[in-house]
């Protein structure tokens, strides 16, 4: 089955990027019908280094149905201003295993006004089940679509070193005071 969003978002291309990789916007993007809770030690971090990550999948945020792998990458040869995130994991365990083949690929570039132009795209397969899992996983992505114009405009990113450098910077102007 092929799943597609194509969405303007109301941020730029560097905090829509942020956000991708960010574990708590997955879980805002995603309630109330599931969360995750880590599996690794440390719980889930600020943001998803490449590679594999287990996690439990919830119901409403509270009844377990499951382990998930994500495995992430960003793969190479795009065009240039493009940036994307795949997730090549799957659900280990419960309901969500009925799916043989996971990939979800997660693209952003620039628009012309600043704005950012996501693209989405799952690919899974459930054999005999495609054809039941279909709407629901298609429903659940138009979920996901509009929770992430919601949140859009909150998103902002500050490269590396740039805020603590703004707060180290006011707290000398205090301190010199």
């Amino acid at each position: 089955m092929r799943v597609l969003l194509k969405l303007t978002l109301d941020c730029t291309p560097d905090a829509a990027w942020r956000a991708l990789r960010s574990p708590a916007v997955l879980r805002e993007v995603v309630a109330p019908w599931l969360d995750f809770d880590s599996l690794e030690p440390g719980g889930l971090p600020t943001v998803w280094p490449e590679g594999p990550h287990r996690l439990r999948v919830l119901a409403f945020r509270r009844y377990p149905m499951g382990e998930e792998r994500v495995d992430l990458s960003s793969p190479g040869g795009l065009p240039a201003g493009v940036r994307m995130l795949r997730d090549a994991g799957g659900a280990e365990t419960g309901p969500f295993a009925a799916f043989d083949e996971w990939d979800h690929r997660m693209a952003v570039s620039a628009l012309p006004d600043g704005r950012t132009l996501y693209r989405d795209q799952l690919l899974a397969t459930a054999g005999v089940a495609d054809a039941l899992l279909w709407y629901p996983t298609w429903a659940f992505w138009q979920w996901r679509g509009m929770q992430l114009r919601r949140l859009a405009p909150s998103w902002r990113y500050d490269p590396p070193g740039t805020a603590d450098a703004a707060v180290a910077a006011d707290d000398v102007t205090r301190g010199a005071a």
